[in-house]
């Protein structure tokens, strides 16, 4: 009898460890749209939040992915105002959970705009610059070179080792020409449209904040887009303080 209630204990426990493991890895991705008011056009830079501290970020037709489970519930912010929370149990379709937020897109004329193209310039100004950003220190270990013949001194090698001057110079120009296109890539990322669509932000005040936030490239090259626009939203609350908000991913040469 004791053998049976043993044997009940543990299967019950092995039982429960499994229920409790499997409710953990039920996890689902929730895909959706959201719309302004008009549901004709799709709302880019749309905050997705989970109770769960999940996030993610609407692209540009409006879309969103986000990982959750049925205890999580989902709101969304825009413009700083959140909508009410919905819990994921009760959403039926997790491949089109679209959503309309109470903003209106005033419908101007179409008008064509050529913009400068971001990564075709730095295609353009890698292939000008060759052989700049090809550039490498020449040091003495660099002076051997193996061909048909065998081992041997390369000349060319050893003119440019004792070249001092132009070799420094060289260096320098790479140096600026590789600032310069980390430069591009923070401007082409934190840009007016962005800052002032999350911001509200415009004129005088726009042009400060952009002078007193710039993020570093490294947070630019490495964040995502959830984790950038974040950066810009705390920010703003900062901006609208007269604080500066220290951060590790704002440039500190303001």
């Amino acid at each position: 009898m004791k053998k049976n209630l043993h044997t009940l204990y543990f299967t019950g426990i092995v039982l429960l460890l499994l229920a409790a493991g499997s409710s953990r890895a039920q996890t689902f991705i929730l895909k959706g749209t959201v719309y302004d008011s008009s549901r004709v056009y799709p709302l880019e830079a749309v905050s997705v939040l989970t109770t769960a501290g999940r996030g993610a970020v609407t692209n540009s037709q409006g879309k969103y992915e986000i990982e959750v489970t049925l205890k999580d519930s989902i709101w969304f912010s825009y413009l700083n105002k959140p909508t009410i929370k919905y819990p994921v149990a009760r959403i039926t379709d997790f491949t089109q959970f679209d959503l309309s937020l109470r903003v209106n897109i005033p419908e101007l004329r179409e008008v064509k705009v050529m913009p400068r193209n971001y990564k075709l310039d730095s295609i353009r100004n890698r292939i000008e610059y060759e052989k700049i950003f090809n550039f490498h220190r020449p040091n003495i270990s660099s002076l051997t070179t193996i061909g048909p013949t065998g081992a041997g001194i390369d000349i060319d090698e050893l003119i440019r080792v004792f070249q001092f001057r132009k070799n420094k110079n060289t260096e320098k120009f790479q140096e600026r020409l590789i600032e310069q296109e980390q430069d591009k890539f923070v401007e082409h990322r934190f840009s007016k449209a962005l800052v002032r669509r999350l911001t509200q932000l415009d004129g005088n005040a726009l042009d400060s904040f952009m002078r007193m936030y710039q993020p570093t490239f490294e947070f630019t090259a490495a964040s995502s887009d959830y984790d950038f626009q974040t950066y810009i939203k705390e920010a703003y609350e900062k901006f609208k303080t007269g604080k500066i908000f220290h951060s590790p991913f704002r440039r500190e040469d303001y």
